[in-house]
């Protein structure tokens, strides 16, 4: 086995005195593991930073082996972990990542979706501008997951207007016309995932308790699970911040 490739840096764990095991996120060859010599080394831990793009060289005899991993660095975002917000949103889009996709299968929409969420971390300077991002990227990973929500119709009347709702259970959206009465047992849908544009906080806020409870349901269950901390994390830093 041999790959190289660019890649981002999802997930870093000591192996041994001085190694560690990285995972990387690749566009054509999805999420791979490799065990970095050194990784720990005062040249190597600034490069080894979630949300770090990276040169990797993947090496191993078999295919059941953990690959021996070179990297190079190519772009550092390893100064936003100075900043606590910055920093809460990096680690909970790269260990939501990590955690949820299996090894070495392309999720090439993904990488494209999570390059660009970091991007705009990177860029925004009000935590706002790149809120809305990350709530779609969470969208997008479950659709790709295949526990997409279907917003485009009601599921109670197959109406395409008015709608103003998802139901928990199906994660379809429901009008408002057909919530009367229900509105308690349904989760808000926020107008900037149906319909585009700019969002406001209290949308935001709409669309991580949308996003969050089927990642909850579906996705980071059993040993996936601990990474919801990182979420939790994330919301009461997001919610500190706009007080």
């Amino acid at each position: 086995m041999h790959l190289r490739a660019e890649a981002i840096v999802l997930a870093v764990r000591s192996h041994g005195e001085h190694g560690a095991v990285v995972r990387c996120f690749t566009r054509d060859d999805g999420v791979q593991p490799g065990y970095v010599r050194g990784g720990h080394s005062r040249r190597l831990r600034p490069v080894l930073q979630p949300a770090n793009t990276v040169l990797g060289e993947w090496r191993a005899r078999t295919g059941e082996q953990l690959a021996a991993l070179t990297v190079e660095p190519i772009h550092s975002r390893a100064v936003l972990h100075a900043e606590p917000l910055a920093a809460a949103a990096l680690d909970w889009t790269c260990a939501l990542t990590a955690a949820a996709l299996p090894e070495a299968q392309p999720y090439p929409h993904l990488h494209d979706g999570l390059d660009g969420v970091l991007g705009a971390i990177e860029a925004a300077p009000a935590a706002r501008d790149w809120a809305a991002a990350l709530v779609r990227y969470e969208l997008l990973l479950l659709a790709e997951l295949g526990f997409g929500l279907d917003l485009d119709r009601c599921v109670d009347s197959g109406a395409a207007d008015d709608l103003g709702y998802v139901s928990p259970r199906s994660g379809g959206a429901v009008s408002r016309s057909s919530a009367l009465g229900y509105e308690a047992k349904l989760l808000p849908l926020p107008a900037f995932l149906r319909d585009g544009g700019a969002a406001g906080w209290p949308e935001i806020f709409d669309g991580l308790r949308l996003t969050g409870h089927f990642l909850a349901r579906d996705i980071l269950i059993d040993r996936r699970a601990p990474a919801l901390a990182a979420r939790e994390r994330l919301v009461e830093r997001l919610q500190r911040a706009v007080a």
